[in-house]
């Protein structure tokens, strides 16, 4: 069942707050940070200046990092609906109508996020991947984001991380393209033997938001399907989940034990935005394993001299 009433033209990047017991998520298309506690079932939304991706913690109550379309930004939550927007990083896409997508914290307190161009009809193979990172492999230059090696990406999605810190994930959702990755990832960030983890052309849905549990089983939504995916370490399918609509987009455990699996959904096209029923829902689903605390953003300060 949804967590609450409010619905999300687009909602994505769930994360959960072990420190404060809360959820936090966006809705991408509506440009709004949402916070959802469960002792109160209050929903609190805040407005930013553009859409935005995703977003990470960073340790420090009612401050994130979010990644939008021109850059990412620390965003302190005032009084909602108001916030305080800060510049990390600017990014220079390589083709108009981009904005940054899927995103999340590495065990070591890195930020991964990944481009599209909006209008994924045109199919343009120009996404990439970034990683925030002030020291290491990836610095970020103080005038914008180091790309990873990673590019020629559609609708990258998808990213998540072993419970060791040793495996990467990453998908493309297009229709064209549908497929999951994994790479081997060493402390310094470096992604090394890229292989071919499922296909999901062979199952119901286009591979969108994931996450992993503590086993190191990956999960991952289902768009277009109505499912949440299981696959265990070695890529194979293991079982599937129904959510009550068509386009699940991601998902995060959480909840006091994590284990519960939070899951955001998005408003077809086809439905009237004024009475979307169930889409644009977050669900709670029970998935009989446990997930693993949400790594936080690490990167500060990073500040121009």
């Amino acid at each position: 069942m949804p967590i609450s009433s409010v619905r999300d033209r687009v909602g994505e990047s769930p994360v959960w707050s072990v420190a404060e017991q809360a959820l936090y998520w966006v809705d991408i298309e509506g440009q709004q940070i949402r916070c959802w506690t469960p002792a109160t079932e209050a929903v609190q939304s805040w407005a930013v200046p553009e859409r935005v991706g995703c977003i990470g913690l960073t340790g420090t109550a009612g401050t994130l990092v979010a990644a939008m379309e021109t850059g990412i930004f620390a965003v302190t939550l005032l009084d909602a609906p108001e916030v305080m927007v800060e510049c990390l990083a600017t990014v220079t896409h390589p083709a108009p109508g981009m904005r940054f997508n899927d995103g999340r914290c590495d065990a070591l307190g890195r930020f991964w996020v990944s481009t599209m161009v909006m209008d994924m009809g045109l199919a343009s193979p120009v996404g990439r991947l970034y990683c925030l990172d002030t020291t290491g492999l990836h610095a970020v230059r103080l005038d914008g984001l180091q790309s990873t090696p990673l590019d020629g990406l559609i609708t990258p999605n998808g990213l998540a991380f072993s419970p060791d810190g040793d495996t990467a994930y990453l998908s493309d959702s297009h229709p064209s393209v549908q497929k999951i990755w994994a790479f081997d990832m060493d402390a310094s960030g470096s992604l090394q033997n890229p292989r071919l983890f499922a296909d999901m052309q062979t199952l119901p849905g286009r591979p969108d938001g994931a996450a992993v549990d503590s086993h190191g089983y990956y999960w991952i939504c289902a768009n277009d399907a109505g499912l949440v995916h299981r696959f265990n370490p070695q890529g194979q399918w293991v079982q599937s989940l129904e959510v009550p609509v068509a386009k699940p987009s991601m998902c995060t455990f959480g909840g006091a034990d994590l284990d519960v699996l939070y899951v955001t959904s998005i408003v077809p096209g086809t439905i009237d935005a004024a009475a979307p029923g169930l889409n644009g829902a977050v669900f709670a689903l029970q998935p009989g394993v446990r997930g693993f605390s949400a790594p936080v953003f690490t990167q500060f300060p990073l500040r121009k001299p």
